[in-house]
């Protein structure tokens, strides 16, 4: 079994006030608790839970997504820049998915997390910033370059701007809006969607509104998603 996650994962559908708590608590727990240092737990491959999560966004000024609106099938993804298996489903299973946000078929909604601490709430921050001069997947890439996840050392103030500069972008206005309310907002706005339904283990996914725990191969969302496209007649 190849798929990971960087913590025990667990959905849940906040219907009742209990559920709700107990969803925050754990992401609280795991934003406080979760380390490199902590044991990544293992998940079965695509394991996937009967739950219709409706945390799509469908925003035309979304700036974390790729695809149009309308595409048949949105895909959100649950990210956290610290840690390694998001970045190796950057690296190995994004560029397919990619192919298919390029053919219409699909759309991706990025939520960037801080579980692994304030070195991920600033890198989070930067991908907004590089976002807000449309470069977001740019930048996303750049910090999981090579399938690698950075230390937190490569993840200070100073050298997210570097890398915005390295990119082209103006270095000026991404500290600005790296550090603004704005940022910090939107943010806390992924935060929140992830609290909603307990995604606190990453990399996690809703694909058509299907859970799904733990990376995991390319062919695994396409199959997915291929099946997902078959039963609407696309």
């Amino acid at each position: 079994m190849s798929d990971h996650s960087s913590s025990r994962p667990s959905w849940l559908i906040p219907s009742l006030i209990v559920l709700v708590a107990a969803v925050l608590v754990g992401f609280v727990v795991a934003y406080n608790a979760g380390s490199d240092e902590a044991p990544p737990a293992r998940t079965e491959a695509g394991e996937q839970y009967p739950y219709d999560i409706g945390i799509e966004r469908r925003d035309p000024a979304d700036r974390l997504a790729m695809g149009k609106v309308d595409a048949p099938i949105t895909m959100v993804v649950f990210s956290d820049f610290q840690c390694p298996y998001c970045a190796k489903w950057a690296n190995d299973a994004l560029p397919a998915m990619l192919e298919r946000v390029e053919a219409g078929q699909l759309r991706i909604e990025m939520r960037d997390l801080s579980i692994f601490g304030p070195e991920s709430r600033r890198a989070a921050e930067a991908a907004y910033a590089a976002a807000l001069q449309d470069r977001y997947l740019d930048y996303h890439d750049a910090l999981f370059a090579g399938g690698e996840k950075r230390s937190a050392g490569q993840l200070t103030e100073d050298a997210l701007v570097s890398t915005a500069a390295d990119l082209g972008l103006d270095p000026v206005r991404f500290r600005s809006d790296m550090t603004s309310p704005t940022t910090a907002s939107a943010v806390d706005r992924s935060e929140q969607d992830a609290a909603t339904v307990g995604a606190y283990s990453t990399p996690s996914f809703i694909l058509g509104g299907q859970p799904i725990a733990g990376a995991a191969p390319a062919e695994t969302y396409l199959d997915k998603l291929d099946a997902m496209l078959s039963a609407t007649g696309r």
